[in-house]
């Protein structure tokens, strides 16, 4: 594997990221993905629905790189309304169980004012090692 998940014991143990990742290889940067449909319209009423397609659009970017979802090193979740966001985790969680699996790369969760499009509650934006 090209990513080595760093979770020392004195930061606490983490819930849906890891606290670092060493990676080697080549890198891919994935641009911020929102729940942009092919005919570019914002899917889905809700932040869970939104989640799903804003990931599956950057799972698709990285699998056109040549790279599977155990590749993403970092992930920012920018969102418009996290008390709304944290309030779904469980159905958020599932959705990445889902679509990648019980690999966590470090992760941040930024609150945001709005998005490029007014309708997206929520965007995807990361970078993955691939290996060498």
């Amino acid at each position: 594997m090209s990513i080595e998940r760093v979770n020392p014991p004195e930061l606490g143990r983490p819930s849906g990221f890891s606290h670092a990742t060493v990676g080697q290889g080549r890198v891919v940067f994935l641009a911020g993905q929102t729940a942009l449909d092919p005919s570019g319209r914002i899917v889905g009423d809700d932040v869970v629905a939104q989640f799903e397609q804003a990931l599956g659009n950057l799972l698709a970017a990285l699998a056109a790189a040549g790279g599977r979802p155990d590749d993403l090193a970092s992930l920012t979740v920018y969102v418009v309304d996290m008390d709304d966001y944290k309030a779904h985790s469980h159905g958020i969680g599932a959705v990445w169980k889902r679509l990648v699996g019980r690999s966590y790369p470090a992760m941040a969760g930024i609150g945001v004012a709005r998005l490029w499009d007014v309708e997206a509650l929520v965007e995807v934006q990361g970078f993955a090692v691939l290996a060498p």
